[in-house]
């Protein structure tokens, strides 16, 4: 297979692909989205024992076990987890593509981030417009470092990778 196809196929689809997952999800209304039902079938009475003293605000919301039933509690963090791994993988599949033209970690990384950055602040843009949906300047943040955490990790599975074939010349 010719390299341009390779790089196509293997590095710039994956990457488009999953900007295109990022920008329907984002389309989609907090309620089409919610996992609070699923959640109010399941028993969280745990969750005020181990996480009554939790209280914080994210933007202009209290997030705490007094404003908000133990499913809503949960799903909040299940959404903001989301945003970790959503940007934290989009962070990775980018990197790859900057690294494919630039051969030092360095800037693939810096270059993935402002990526990562940009995507972002658009996405949350479009989010504001939105109707029945948000654009919050915290979730630029946190998508931010959902970005910096996948390139750390995928910068260290690459030195792993990099040191094993050193060690084992035929992987």
């Amino acid at each position: 297979m010719k390299e341009r196809y390779k790089f196509i196929l293997y590095h710039l689809i994956p990457l488009i692909g999953w900007m295109g997952l990022i920008y329907y999800s984002s389309s989609q209304t907090f309620e089409e989205q919610t996992v609070e039902p699923m959640l109010l079938d399941t028993n969280l009475s745990f969750v005020s024992s181990y996480f009554g003293w939790v209280s914080f605000y994210y933007g202009d919301s209290l997030v705490s076990l007094d404003t908000r039933s133990p499913a809503e509690f949960v799903e909040f963090f299940i959404r903001k987890g989301a945003h970790l791994v959503t940007f934290g993988i989009l962070a990775i599949l980018s990197y790859r593509v900057f690294s494919y033209f630039l051969k030092h970690a360095v800037y693939s990384s810096l270059l993935a981030l402002v990526f990562v950055f940009l995507y972002s602040a658009l996405d949350e843009y479009r989010q504001a417009l939105n109707p029945g949906r948000s654009g919050m300047v915290e979730d630029v943040i946190l998508n931010f470092v959902g970005g910096m955490l996948g390139v750390i990790l995928w910068v260290k599975i690459l030195n792993v990778i990099k040191k094993k074939r050193k060690r084992f010349p035929t992987l």
